[in-house]
C-alpha cells in the first residue's frame, strides 16, 4: 500500500561508509511522507566529518514526488557547502524519468548503477 493511501512513510533509509564516501540507500517511496524520515537520517550524516563523496543509491525508489525532489536538491546544496560531491547511483526507471521530466538530470552526477558511482568515488581517491 502506498504512503499516500496510508499517510505513513513507506521509505527505509540505511547508510554505510566506504573509504572516501558515505553511501545512503533509499528503498520505497520518496514522497512528502518520507522526507521527514530521510531528513532525520541525514541529521546524523551531517554530524559526521565530511567525506569527499556522498552517494545516494536510488535503485529501489519506486516513486518520487516534488517534495522528494526538493529534498534531493537540498542534499546537493548541503554537499556543495561541505565540499562533498553528491553522486546519485541506481538511477533508472522511475528516478530516471523524474529527473528527466523535471529537467534536473544534468544538475546531478547521475549513474545508472550504484557500482558505477562507487567506481567514480574510488577512482577519485
Amino acid at each position: 500500500m502506498s504512503s499516500e493511501a496510508t499517510g505513513k512513510p513507506t521509505l527505509s533509509v540505511t547508510s554505510g561508509l566506504s573509504r572516501n564516501a558515505i553511501i545512503i540507500t533509499l528503498v520505497g517511496e520518496l514522497d512528502v511522507y518520507a522526507v521527514p524520515v530521510l531528513k532525520e537520517h541525514l541529521h546524523r550524516i551531517w554530524d559526521l566529518p565530511p567525506k569527499p563523496f556522498l552517494i545516494v543509491d536510488l535503485g529501489e525508489v519506486s516513486f518520487c514526488d516534488s517534495m522528494g525532489m526538493n529534498e534531493l536538491i537540498s542534499i546537493m546544496q548541503r554537499c556543495e557547502t561541505r565540499g562533498t560531491r553528491l553522486l546519485l547511483g541506481g538511477v533508472h526507471g522511475v528516478m530516471a524519468r523524474v529527473l528527466s521530466i523535471t529537467g534536473l538530470r544534468h544538475a546531478f552526477e547521475v549513474f545508472a548503477r550504484l557500482d558505477d558511482a562507487l567506481r567514480m568515488a574510488v577512482a577519485n581517491t
